[in-house]
Order: structure tokens, then sequence, then C-alpha cells
């Protein structure tokens, strides 16, 4: 899967773990991957068939899905757009781009995924013609690789995750080829929520087709493709609203700030007489750093309330011109789930946050006009 969600420098996705990285991009495990990982190795080592099989099948996997997505990566780079960072789910990785593709160039990145998978199965069924193996394998066999053999579970499994990426639904490639076409016709949001309704009404279809078929490994895949389809159908309804919309409607311009050399206990203090949970922090009249409510509790528990903000806070935080297309900020927002500074030249404007988003996007959904 490839996707041209906007990523702020800095900022990664939410309930992520940072595993590694690949010609200088960071690969993060998602938590649902991580639970998937702890339940096969559950099942594999706990069995008594278990082997070294099992693991090379693993890894093999893991790699297939990794190449997948640096084919997204490669393909992207040419077109002149930076991969930010690759994320492992369940079905699959999720390659994020710094800014959007062209629809010629989301149908290039889109198809070389699955291409890439395609040429892995080729050079493996090259390898068993050549050492004359080709044992009969069935899908069932994925759910216990005990006994199999690895070649032919890696060649099927390449070919499933290819023509799995192909199908016509949101958020896989299939359906970003689906969203690129449409875009040469419809605006790029309308064109998302076409491809994202696509992808639902597919995922019900394999949904009720694996609870009929016993096949509850489709059901799990139709589950996360339901999921990934309507949260890119809410994340199209939001740019909808937002589009040519300026940064300033939105922001909070009633705020505090602190000083470099206040202590961690200052800005408790602030915290607890103030509604506000991010502070701005200020050296020589410039913001240097921002404190958030998380950040500043570590800190409490870490440094005690006598440190210096000045050693913790965040000097990496995200910021934003206040004409800044709102449409712009919401899936770097969304991304980072940080608050971001507003600045106007050299000058503080305001704070956006997420929950002041939530509320700008609330109020536009009633019909009021801001």
């Amino acid at each position: 899967m490839a996707t041209s969600t906007v990523v702020a420098k800095g900022s990664s996705t939410a309930v992520t773990v940072k595993a590694f990285r690949v010609a200088g991009v960071p690969v993060r495990l998602h938590f649902t991957f991580i639970l998937l990982v702890i339940f096969l190795g559950v099942s594999i080592f706990g069995s008594a068939s278990s082997g070294s099989g099992s693991v090379v099948f693993m890894l093999g996997g893991l790699l297939s899905v990794l190449l997948h997505e640096f084919g997204h990566a490669v393909v992207a780079a040419g077109f002149g757009v930076r991969t930010t960072e690759i994320v492992m789910f369940p079905i699959g990785g999720l390659s994020r781009m710094e800014r959007p593709l062209r629809p010629s160039a989301e149908i290039c990145a889109a198809l070389a995924g699955p291409l890439v998978n395609l040429a892995l199965a080729g050079g493996i069924f090259a390898y068993m013609v050549s050492a004359r193996e080709a044992p009969p394998i069935h899908l069932a066999d994925f759910a216990d690789p005990n006994g199999k053999s690895v070649a032919a579970l890696l060649l099927y499994g390449n070919i499933l995750l290819a023509v799995f990426n192909l199908l016509p639904a949101f958020p896989m490639d299939g359906g970003r080829v689906l969203r690129a076409l449409l875009r040469y016709v419809r605006p790029e949001d309308e064109a998302t929520r076409i491809a994202a309704w696509t992808g639902r009404m597919l995922a019900i279809g394999m949904g009720l087709y694996g609870l009929v078929a016993g096949q509850f490994l489709l059901v799990f895949f139709a589950l996360f493709i339901y999921l990934g389809a309507a949260q890119e159908g809410i994340a199209a309804y939001g740019r909808s609203l937002t589009h040519g919309v300026p940064l300033r409607v939105a922001m909070i311009t009633e705020f505090h700030t602190l000083e470099h050399n206040h202590t961690l206990r200052d800005a408790a203090n602030l915290l607890l007489s103030t509604s506000q949970q991010d502070f701005p922090v200020r050296h020589a009249g410039q913001i240097v750093g921002l404190v958030g409510r998380n950040l500043l509790l570590r800190a409490l528990a870490a440094e005690g309330p006598d440190a210096y903000l000045a050693g913790v806070m965040d000097r990496q935080f995200l910021r934003f011109d206040p004409e800044t297309d709102l449409a712009t900020v919401l899936p770097q927002m969304a991304q980072s789930g940080r608050c971001a500074v507003v600045m106007e030249q050299d000058r503080i404007a305001g704070l956006i946050t997420a929950d002041n988003l939530s509320e700008f996007l609330m109020l536009r959904r009633s019909g009021l006009e801001l």
C-alpha cells in the first residue's frame, strides 16, 4: 500500500514504534503489527512441529512487504517526492509521502509495489524450477507453514500480496489507482470519497464471503480494508470542509507562554491554573520550544520540579504560517497528534491543537461559516 499523506518534518504516525531505518527512511511498526508478530511467534514456537522454516517464512514475508513499500518509495522519488516513513500493518505496509502525487505519478507509484512482488515471485519460481522443488501449496497452509516448502510459501505469498493489493479497494494500491483515474474527471476529495466507498463495499462483500465460507483470514483482511477506507473517507470529508480556509480562522489566539529559564514547577502551576495544555517557550523574544502536558509529566517524573524548561522542551515543534491552507495542516496534525505554533514571520500569532481543529470541523459541519 502507498499513501500520499503530507507529513511534517519530525512528525510520525501515532501508536507506532520506530523499528529501524533503511536507506534513510524510518520504518515504524503499528501496534497491531506487533500484536500479530507476538501471536504468530507464540503459535509457531509453542507448536510441537515448529522449526526454522517457519521463522524463515516470517522473515521472508516481512522482507517481501518491505521491498513492496520501497518499490513505491523509489518510483515516488523518481517524481521528486520523498518518502517520510514506512508503517508496517498486519495486512502489509504503508508508505507516507511528503506531499501528494500527481495522478499519473500516483498510478506509477501504486503499481510499483505489486510489480516488485511479482518480480520476487518470478525469481523464487526460477529457483524452484532449477531446484526441482514444486510441492502443492494451498491457502490454508499460510496459517500453518510448518513442514511446507518455504520457497513455495514465499512464491504464493508474493503472488497473493500483489493480487490483494491490486484490488480496487481503498487504501490498497488498486484503490489508489482508481482514485488517481477518478482525479482526471473529479476533484481530489470527491475522487477519494468515491474510491473509499468502493473499498468499504468490497470489504463488506469480502467479509460476508469469508464468514459464509469459513475463511476467517479473509474476514480479518476485510476488517482492515474497511477501517482504512473509512478513515480515508473521513479525511477526504475533512479536507473538503477546510480547503481554501486559512489557518488563522481556526487557531487559538488567547494563550500563555513560558520563558526558557522557568522551571517545571512554573509550567505545572500554569497547567493547573489554566485550561491550556501546551505552552510555547520563549527566549529573547523568540519561540524556541514547546512544552505539552505529557512531556511535562514525564519530565517531572524524571527530572523533578526544579529542572529548567530549556533542558526538556520540544525543540522540533510544528510551525505554520497563519495563511496556510487548513486542508494542508489537517493531515499533518492528524499524524503528529501534537500542538503546533502559528508564526507570522518571527512573531507568534496563535496555537493550533487537535482539540480546536475538531471543534472547528464540528462547527463547519453544522453549516456555520467562520
